[in-house]
C-alpha cells in the first residue's frame, strides 16, 4: 500500500537529515555526546567560575538586541565590555566587528559577540583580526558546531534575521559548548597556519 507523506512530514524528515550530516543533534533528541556539551533553551547555563569577560557589539541595526543579549551576560555571571553604538544613530558595522574582535585576540575578552542586520558582514570583518575564528550563527545546530567543531572565538548575529528567543538560546548554546578537542584540534590548526602564510612578517 502507498504511503503519502504530509508536507510536515516531508520538512521533518529533511531537517533531521540535515542535522545527521553535520553530525549534530536536533533540538528533540540531544542524547548523544555532543548535545551533553550544549546547554539547551530549557537548560540554563551555570554561572562561569571566574569573571570571565564578553566582549559585545552592534551597529545601529541591533541595538535592542544587544540591550537584551548584554542583560542575560550579566545574569549569568559573566563581565561585559560594550563597546556600542548606544543609539540607532547610523555606524557602520566593519569598526564594532574590528573592535569586539581585537579585545579576543588580545586575552582583554574570553569571548565576543557582535550584531548587525544580517551577521555577515560582522562576520567577514572580524575574521580579518588575526586569532580571531568568529562564525555567523542562526540556529542551535550551527551554535554548537561552531564551537565544538571549529572553536569559534566570536559570535555574529543577525538582528534582523532572527526572533529575540531564538537569538537568546543561540547564544546560551555558544557559550556553554565546549570545544571537541581531537581531529577538530589539527583542523583548526590548519585554519591558523593559513592565516599565519598571509602574515606579512611570516610569523
Amino acid at each position: 500500500m502507498r504511503t503519502t507523506l504530509s508536507e510536515e512530514q516531508i520538512r521533518e524528515i529533511v531537517r533531521n537529515t540535515v542535522y545527521e550530516t553535520l553530525g549534530v543533534p536536533s533540538p528533540e533528541n540531544q542524547t548523544s555526546p555532543l548535545a551533553k556539551n550544549a546547554q539547551t533553551q530549557d537548560e540554563p547555563l551555570k554561572k562561569p567560575l571566574e569573571r570571565q569577560r564578553v566582549a559585545i557589539g552592534t551597529d545601529h541595526g541591533g541595538v535592542d538586541l544587544k540591550s537584551i543579549l548584554k542583560q542575560d551576560l550579566i545574569s549569568l555571571g559573566y563581565e561585559v565590555i560594550d563597546v556600542g553604538t548606544h543609539t540607532k544613530d547610523a555606524v557602520d558595522y566593519p569598526d564594532i566587528a574590528r573592535e569586539v574582535a581585537e579585545l579576543v585576540a588580545t586575552g582583554q575578552a574570553w569571548r565576543g559577540v557582535v550584531i548587525d542586520g544580517a551577521g555577515i558582514g560582522s562576520c567577514m570583518a572580524a575574521n580579518k583580526v588575526p586569532g580571531v575564528r568568529a562564525a555567523m550563527c542562526y540556529d542551535y545546530a550551527t551554535a554548537v558546531n561552531s564551537r565544538e567543531h571549529n572553536n569559534a572565538n566570536v559570535l555574529t548575529l543577525g538582528a534582523g534575521m532572527l526572533e529575540v528567543n531564538l537569538a537568546q538560546r543561540i547564544l546560551k548554546t555558544w557559550l556553554g559548548t565546549a570545544f571537541g578537542g581531537g581531529r577538530h584540534t589539527r583542523r583548526v590548526d590548519k585554519i591558523t597556519a593559513i592565516e599565519k602564510s598571509y602574515a606579512k612578517d611570516g610569523k
